[in-house]
Order: structure tokens, then sequence, then C-alpha cells
């Protein structure tokens, strides 16, 4: 493909220009200039030494002495300059101007420098002799070339001179009628005066003295043109030359430069580009060397390329998965980030995708010069620092970005968002967070009118409504760097899909496996016959429809595997086997510890963090050949193979729909290793029919769930338009629905609602809630009553708060207030305990009590006190009746209180996932949804000034949730990437504070810590990095903040005599 090089292209000014053997050297402050030591006359030995300033002006010549002592021809130079200024004195009354004003207009052209004048012309030259020639009455007012010798000779101080200078040269211009009217004009000898007095740095400015008609010639003098050369070189010699290095100089003034051409590039609308698409070129060399990619695929050029990104649109684009969008992404963030100097927000679906792209990008961000913040889970400000110096890349999970974006808006700041990035922007159509992803682009585009959106997904269908929603235009291509090839398996048949056969696949082949009966009981849909025809040579992914169903694939596969599958790899295997069990503090997986020494694992929700990245890398090395995982795989971070298995058309009980098959299929095929992916989905006899159905089934529509999920959807939406003051009545509400995704899908709404009544009842309940005042009237009546928000809904939306829980949240952090157990933190842990989990809960009767019996007096007061008797406890884990009724969601609650009361106090998710007889995979989402709602909560405190009891206890609270290790671990735990398992090893190592992290060395890293990558090591030390600068440039905003001295200091009155 075309690819653009590194040369930067430029519109050509008005007028001639020419070639410039030396780099050019933009007028912008931001790019001065280098100064450049001149090269002596006809030598290219070294260069003469910086002149001192008490030398004479004879001595700072140099070799330009020779040209003075030249009589002969300064001679000629003086008696050609009489001739000029004798002739055509007949014809007017003064000689015409002689201009040398157009000289530093042209020093970026590629064509002749010129001189124009109205009726003489005079040309220097420069040739082999050094001498100069005047040629005179030209009979047209052409332009004449100054040759390269001139102008190449020309010290830093000219340069810069000429540069200054450009801006007034393009000013209007007398015209040479103009100038045959004036009586008395400048001769070349002013020009050249005026030239010569400038000083050296370029400080000064000249501007070109207006010519007037009543001017009078009396005020003319002609000096001689040798005293002004003389004069203008001994300037140009005491020119000062910074002391720093100049191959420094050099690197810089490129990079100053390229920043200064792309950021006008990117400015305008045109479509010319910088070195690397309106990027200095050390972007393409950090690709290289970070990711090492050479060249981009030709539809990532003609992407960026686009004339609706030139001109700043927003953009919707749509490739298969693998087809590299996500460069694409970042590229526009690299040119928001560096050229319009914006800050950048890039939503994410999961916390674990947003720590690998932190991780990614912050070497980046380190070479290039801007900031990284991570929002997701309980990390994030609100509002984030404003930076004065470095712009900032936040990357954020959607609930994350909504909270961001909120917080933006009520300072007044959305307009320093320059670029938002939505991933897997498909995601709109999926419930709840669908809900607040819609509510977070439609706030954008309607308080922000600079702020670009771009949407990037591989399975998107109804973009019509999607373009219009974000105002958007489309991008789409069918590209995939390795082609994939779909089967479809029935019995031991191989069917390969075909859009184009009758029934929508055609026949490839027959498996060709030897099965043994038991082999056949034990394995009834191939999968052996299927995975040993790819491992352990190529990778292969198992999707299945259950956890539980992973762990058996993954185990019947070991089983008949040959024992040949052990030998490879094999120290690395048991390395990683030591690694999990470190990580259990001594237990590992019976499963894993079976399938690991074969290649082969299981990935799903219910590993730990720490496992599931061990196990993530070790697949990505190679070490794993075989992954059984579910479909959160799919949508998680990227691990290709040569061959997907889909082990059913289904995720859990729920048919498979054709979003999921495209997107798990997608992992087929791994750019630069395979040179094709194949996918193959295991279908019974009896799902025959639904399986035709989807391969040739479009991609589904992607619908707004704001009505679908009320609370977390319209009410949430209501409630923080009025809180935001972006919308405040009736009316100001309808106009902004429209513009959301369910506005532009108004007719799929029911015939007996409309979209203002929906409106209208959503507004009424949460008057009704107590967390909006105001009255909401009929159609007839005034719609422009202005709706208030109350300090508790301001809390709840402040706090991000579930409506469906804002009230009952209130109630009990106030019944808090009244008798808080600060024995332990078993009561604040209770007011902690996500809601939303309460559901999923089954306790175990009988650890419940010999919970409750092991707590303290006081601390089995906070039980009664909730609400949870000791006498209800007893009678459940003994079998009795219970005639008092007890609310179960609130048992539940304390239940989950008492999983995290032991996690925060042994540390250890393995000993407690054991102790409560749950899967150590909801322990680890227990513990991330506490830390998260714990966040939510301290913001929802903090905006009631009756709760300010709980803002200290519950900053202190969220930490220890957030990390859940011992106090020393923690600054290391900051780093992104960096879990509980790789915490412990760098500690023990003697890297004990983020400083030592980020001014490690990666090489001693590696050879240091056990099971450490060398692209692993050069990430967290990235990372670590990052995080430390991120730090300290907040403490450098507030000193500045403090030292600032304020406008609107009193001053004395003025005294009325």
């Amino acid at each position: 493909m075309a690819e653009p090089g590194p040369a930067v292209r430029r519109k050509s000014r008005a007028g001639s220009a020419r070639k410039r053997s030396r780099a050019p050297v933009p007028p912008s402050a931001v790019c001065s200039p280098v100064p450049r030591r001149r090269q002596s006359c006809g030598s290219e030995g070294a260069p003469p030494e910086r002149a001192c300033s008490n030398d004479s002006e004879e001595d700072m010549f140099g070799d330009y002495d020779s040209f003075f002592g030249n009589d002969s021809l300064l001679a000629e130079v003086d008696d050609m300059e009489h001739k000029c200024l004798q002739n055509k004195n007949m014809d007017i009354e003064a000689a015409g101007v002689t201009t040398l004003g157009n000289l530093q207009s042209e020093i970026h052209q590629e064509k002749q420098d010129s001189f124009s004048t109205s009726e003489n012309m005079v040309v220097l030259k420069t040739d082999e002799e050094d001498a100069f020639q005047i040629n005179e009455n030209d009979p047209m007012d052409s332009n004449q070339a100054l040759t390269e010798t001139l102008l190449d000779d020309l010290p830093s101080s000219q340069l810069l001179y000429f540069e200054k200078m450009d801006e007034l040269s393009r000013g209007p211009r007398i015209s040479p009628v103009s100038e045959r009217r004036n009586k008395c004009i400048s001769s070349s000898s002013d020009e050249i005066r005026s030239l010569s007095s400038v000083c050296p740095d370029g400080e000064q400015k000249n501007r070109p003295t207006d010519i007037s008609s009543d001017s009078k010639c009396g005020l003319f003098k002609a000096e001689s043109l040798k005293d002004h050369l003389k004069s203008a070189m001994t300037g140009n010699a005491k020119a000062q030359f910074l002391q720093v290095s100049k191959t420094k100089q050099l690197k810089e003034a490129v990079l100053s430069e390229e920043i200064c051409v792309a950021r006008k590039t990117i400015e305008s609308s045109s479509v010319d580009i910088g070195p690397f698409y309106g990027l200095p070129s050390k972007v393409k060399d950090l690709l290289r060397q970070f990711r090492g990619i050479e060249t981009l695929y030709e539809w990532q050029h003609d992407c960026l390329m686009l004339e609706s990104l030139q001109q700043r649109k927003n953009l919707i684009y749509s490739l298969p998965t693998s087809g590299g969008k996500t460069l694409v992404a970042e590229i526009i963030i690299l040119q928001e980030l560096l050229c319009r100097q914006k800050d950048v927000l890039m939503i994410l679906p999961y916390v674990a995708i947003v720590q690998e792209k932190v991780r990614g990008l912050s070497s980046f961000g380190i070479e290039l010069g801007f900031l990284i913040e991570e929002y997701a889970g309980s990390k994030g400000r609100f509002p984030p620092i404003k930076r004065r110096l470095k712009k900032s890349l936040y990357i954020a999970t959607i609930e994350k970005g909504h909270a961001l974006v909120n917080s933006l808006i009520e300072t007044e700041r959305i307009d320093d968002l320059g670029l938002v990035v939505v991933d897997e922007l498909h995601m709109l159509g999926e419930g709840s967070r669908g809900a607040t992803l819609e509510i977070t682009l439609a706030k954008i585009l309607y308080t922000s009118k600079n702020t670009q959106v771009i949407g990037m997904s591989a399975t998107l269908n109804n973009v019509g409504e999607l373009q219009k929603f974000l105002r958007a235009e489309y991008y789409t291509n069918n590209f995939r760097p390795v082609e994939l090839k779909e089967y479809i398996k029935i019995r031991d048949t191989i069917y390969a899909v075909d859009n184009k056969a009758e029934k929508g696949f055609t026949f490839s082949r027959l498996l060709n496996f030897k099965y043994s009966s038991n082999l056949e009981k034990a394995d009834p849909d191939h999968i052996i016959a299927l995975v040993t025809e790819v491992i352990p040579k190529y990778s292969c992914l198992i999707f299945c429809p259950t956890k539980k169903n992973c762990e058996n694939v993954a185990s019947m596969v070991c089983k008949y595997l040959k024992t040949e599958f052990k030998a490879l790899r094999q120290k690395e295997k048991q390395d990683l086997i030591k690694n999990l069990k470190s990580i259990g503090n001594g237990s590992v997986c019976p499963v894993l510890k079976q399938t690991i020494p074969f290649g082969v694992a299981y990935h799903h929700s219910g590993l730990t963090n720490d496992e599931r990245k061990s196990i993530e890398e070790a697949y990505s090395t190679g070490v794993l050949c075989l992954l059984a995982c579910t479909a959160t795989l799919a949508a998680g971070v990227n691990l290709p193979a040569r061959r997907v298995i889909l082990r059913a058309p289904y995720v859990a009980n729920d048919f498979l729909k054709k979003n999921q098959y495209k997107q798990m299929i997608g992992r087929a095929g791994r750019a630069g290793i395979d040179n094709a992916g194949e996918s193959i989905l295991i279908v019974q006899e009896k799902d025959k029919h639904l399986v035709q159905d989807l391969v040739n089934s479009p991609l589904e529509n992607c619908y707004s769930n704001l009505l679908l999920e009320l609370t977390k959807g319209m009410q949430s939406l209501l409630l923080s338009l009025v809180g935001l003051k972006i919308a405040v009545t009736h009316e100001e509400v309808n106009n902004f629905m429209c513009s959301t995704l369910l506005g532009v899908q108004q007719q799929l709404l029911s015939k007996e609602k409309s979209l203002s009544d929906i409106i209208k009842d959503g507004l009424e309940n949460l008057i009704e809630k107590g967390l909006l005042k105001g009255r909401i009237f009929e159609k007839d009546h005034n719609s422009k009553c202005t709706l208030t928000i109350t300090p508790l809904g301001k809390a709840t939306y402040k706090g991000s708060i579930d409506l469906a829980y804002c009230n009952l949240l209130y109630r009990e952090l106030k019944k808090g207030l009244a008798g808080l157990i600060l024995e332990s933190n078993l009561h604040l842990l209770y007011l902690a305990t996500p809601y939303d989990m309460t559901s999923s809960c089954n306790p175990d009767w009988m650890i419940y009590l010999r919970q409750f019996n092991q707590l303290s007096a006081a601390e089995q007061k906070v039980a009664d006190i909730v609400g949870v008797p000791e006498s209800f406890i007893t009678k459940k884990a003994s079998g009795q009746a219970i005639r008092k009724n007890v609310d179960s969601a609130v048992v539940n609650r304390l239940y989950l209180t008492f999983v995290l009361y032991t996690l925060l106090k042994e540390t250890n998710i393995w000993s407690v996932s054991e102790k409560f007889n749950m899967s150590r995979g909801y322990v680890q989402n227990l513990l991330n949804s506490a830390a998260s709602f714990a966040s939510c909560v301290l913001h929802f405190c903090e905006e009631l000034e009756e709760f300010w009891v709980y803002k200290a206890l519950l900053t202190e609270l969220t930490k220890q949730l957030t990390y859940c290790v011992k106090t020393e671990l923690i600054p290391l735990m900051e780093v992104a990437g960096v879990l509980e398992a790789r915490a412990k090893q760098l500690y023990n190592a003697g890297y004990k504070t983020l400083a030592h992290l980020a001014n490690a060395d990666p090489e001693i890293l590696v050879k240091m810590i056990e099971h450490l990558s060398r692209r692993q090591a050069k990430q967290i030390v990235s990372s670590a990095k990052m995080l430390l600068s991120e730090k300290a440039e907040a403490l450098q905003e507030e000193v500045e903040e403090l030292l600032r001295v304020p406008t609107d200091i009193p001053a004395m009155p003025n005294c009325v005599p």
C-alpha cells in the first residue's frame, strides 16, 4: 500500500518559491529555529568560531574578511549603486524601489525567491569569483532568481529575521501604479539599512515604512552599499549561539517543527498530512519499537485520510474482529493530544481491558509527553485535575466514563474534552450498561459542540440509526489480516459455511480419527479429533456454554491426549503451576494441576484476577496451546487462535446470537503468525435448522435500553439532566430526549404512550421519591415550570447510585449515625456491601451461624441493628420454623458482609472461598463490586453534610477493598497490571515503592522476578513511570494554584480631595 513518507507536504504560498537544502524552520514560537554556523566561502573546513563580545568588527567576519578586502568588487558595487540611483531621472523624480522585503517570505518555498519592483530590478548574484552584478532597466516586472548560496549562507539571526518578517510581507503592498504616482520613494540603500538594523536575536520587528504622496525627497539620503553590507554582516557575526549539544538542538527542532506542521494540518480541513498522519515521525518509530508495526494496512490509511476525519466530524467505523480497528483509534487519539492539545476519553467495556490499555499506552505517554489516567473500579478523580502543561488520556469503563463526563459538565470543562472514543459501540444495545453508554454520549453531543465522537465495532447492523444519534459519518470494510474459514460439524461430517448455498453450508470433509468405544462415549462430539488436528503446533480455543462445562472439557481432553504432549516446554509448565500455587498460598485448582502439564487450561469468571492473568500470559507465550473458555473471553482481552471451536450454539441456556457468534469466531487467525483461521461450530441434529438461520441471518439491531432499564436508564438520565442544569423544564427535557438513541427510535414505542408521556411519568416519579422539586403540568398548561434537584437527588446522581436503592441507602446511613459500631469495620462494611449481589447469594446456614458465633459481642450487635437477630440465624441453622418475618435481602447482605469481613482480615481469596463454600471467582467479583460501591457511597456522602462522619471512614475502607492486601503492598498495586502475587514478588526483591519501580531496569527485573517476561517488565516500568509522573503533575498543579496571585485583590480606593 502507498504509505506517506516521512516528508511533510506543505501548501505553497502565493507567489514564487524555491527549494532549500536545509530543513525549513516554522515561524511559531514553539518551533523557534536553531542557530546554525555559517560555512566559510569556498571552503568545506570547520565553521568559524563563535565571536566574542569584545572583538572588533573587522575581526568578527572570519573568512568573510577576504570579501571585505576585495577592492575591485566593492568598487564595482559602488559604481553600480550610483548607476542605479541616476537611472531614469528624466522619467521620474526618484529612483525605483529596490525591494528586498520579499526575501524573508520565501524561506520555506520550493521555487525561486524573487524581488518585484515597479521600474527597476536589482538582482544580487554570487558566482564563482564572489562578485555581485546589478542588473537594471529590466523591461518587465518579472521575478528574478537568487542563487542557492546566498540564502544558504545566511546565519540563524537573518533566518529568524526573515521568519519574523514573513507575516508582515503578506499584508497589503503598494502596486506599481501607485509607486509611479509617488514623488519620493525609498532607494535600495534604504531597504538594506532596514535589513541591517535588525537585532541578531530576532526580537526587534521592523515594519515597512508607509510611502505617502507628500513625503519629501529631502529626507532621502543614499549611503554606501558597501557600508551596509559590512554593517549587516557584523550583526550576523554577533549572533549568539546556544551552549547546548548541536545534535540535541537539531532533534528538538525537528520534533518541534513536525508538531507545528501537524497541528496546522489537523486544524485545517486540508487532506495534506504531516510526517505520519499529522504526527511527529517519532510516533512511527514508537509503533515499530513497542508494537512491531512497520506499515499500516491499506484500509487503515484510507480511514485516517477520510475527509470527515480531516474536518473533525464524528465517525463510526466497522470491521471484522482482528482487522486493526484499535490502531486507527490510537492514532486519532495521539493527534488530539499532541496536535490539538485537548484531553481525550477512551471508553472500554471491562476493567481488565482498561488496565491492559493503560499498560499498553503508558510507554507512548512517557515518550510523547501526555498523561494516562485510569478510571475503573474505585479508581479515578471527580472532577479530574485540570492540567496546564500536559494533556490527559482518560481510559475508563462505561460507568466511570459516565461519572467523569458528569463532573466535566458540572465544572463547565466539557469543552476541554476534544475527543471521545468508544470501543465495542454495539454495547449500546446491551442492558443497563448500554443505557449508561447512551446517556454518556447523548450528554456529550448535547453540551459540547467541539468534542468529536469516534465509535468502532465489529458487529453493527442498524448503522443508519446510530449515525443519526451520533451525527456521524460511516466507514466499513471487510478486511481481515488473516482469512477466516467458517465450518459447521454435524456428527462426523464437517460442512463449510456458504451463504450462496441453499441450506447455508456445503459438504467439506469427514473427520479422520479412529475412536474406540470408550472414547466415543466420553467424547461424542469428537472434540479430541478436532483439537489434535492443530495442537500442540498451533493454538486452539473451545468456547463452552457454562463454567462447569469448561472444566469438564479441559479434563476430558487431557485424559485422552498422548503423553508426548507433556514433554513440550515442560519446565515452563511446571513454573506456571508453581506460580498458581504461590497465588493460592499453597493451593492450586486440581483441574488446572491435571491439565497444565498437557498445555491445556480453562478460563472463566471462576478464576481470581491473578490466576486469569497468569493463564492468559502462558497462552500468549505458547506455554498453553488449548483453552476451554466461556463467551466472556470473546469480548475480553485479545487471545487469538489458529482454530476456534464452539462446543454448542448456546450461552448458558440461551441460543447463540449472531453478534455473539461473530465475536467468538473472530478470535480465529493470528496476524503475522497464521496464514488462515478456522472456526467450527458443533451442532446437534435438533439444532440444525436454528443454526441454518443463525449463519444466514444479519447481525442483530442495536436498540435503546433507556426504557428497559428504568432506574438505571430513563429515571437516572432525567435526574442528572436537572441536576447538571442541562434541561430544567419539561420542554427542555423533551428537546434533549429527541437527541438520544431512544428519540431516534421513537417509532418503536407503543402507541399507548408517546415519548413525551414517558418523560412526564418519569419526572413525576422522581418528584414523588423526593429527588426533584417542581410541578409537571398537563399539555394545555405551561410546560416551562423550572425543576430543581434536592440534596438527596444530587447525592444520588453524583454517587452513581441506582435509583432503586437510593432511599434505602439514605435510611441505613441515617440509622448508622445513631449507633455506628466502630469497634471493627463490620458495620461500615455492611453499608458498603452492594445491593445488587444479594439476589445471587444463597447462604449456608451452618456457616452463617459459625461465623456469627466467632464475632465479638459488639460485632454481634451489628446484626441486631441491621435487622438479623441471632435467634433467626440459629433457627435457620437447626431447620426450625420461622414465624417472624425477616427481610431476605438484609439477611443475604449481612452474609456477604461476613465474607468481606473475613477477606479483609485474611487477605486470601482461596482460604475465604473454601471457608464459605463459594467459588473463588465469586469472592473476587464480590470484592471488586464492594470496592466500586464503597467509592459510590463515599461520593454520595460527600454531597450530604449530615453524613460528614462517613467521609474519612469510607475513604480508608475503599482503599482496603480495592487492594485487599497488606498495607506495604498497596503502593505497588497502584501500578496498572500489578496484582497481589506480582506485588509480593517485587516487594521481596527490594522494589518497595512506586519510585523503585519507576526507576527500575527492566533487564534486572527479568532476572530477579520469576515468571516475568521482558515485555511485561517493560510495561510495569512504563506504567510506574506514568503513575509517578501523573502524581507529580498533580502536586505541581496544587503548588501553582497556591502560589498564584489572585486577580481580585482589593485595591486602595481612590481618595477624593
